[in-house]
């Protein structure tokens, strides 16, 4: 099945439950495929490379001699990190 991107927002469970009823969903843009709904891997957790980060920026800190952040405002720079709508608002998609 293709469907526009406007048409898909609104059906996005139905979309999902025929994906995993094994349907082939292709969403297009302009009429042209943009994306495919594919099924998430059952017991699949994905490894999140934040702790090689805060490692690799740690290290570079010491480099640089800049002294340590206070705990509170390294947890929040952390929180902001993952926030999700942090690498949108930074490719200006929101």
């Amino acid at each position: 099945m293709e469907i526009a991107i406007s048409a898909a927002k609104p059906r996005l469970s139905a979309l999902i439950a025929a994906v995993q009823r094994g349907e082939r969903v292709v969403i297009t843009k302009r009429g042209e495929p943009a994306a495919e709904l594919v099924t998430y891997p059952s017991g699949h957790v994905e490894e999140k490379p934040q702790g090689d980060f805060f490692a690799r920026l740690e290290a570079a800190r010491r480099r640089l001699g800049i002294t340590a952040m206070p705990p509170e405002e390294a947890r929040a720079f952390r929180a902001a990190l993952r926030d999700s709508a942090l690498s949108r608002r930074l490719l200006g998609v929101d």
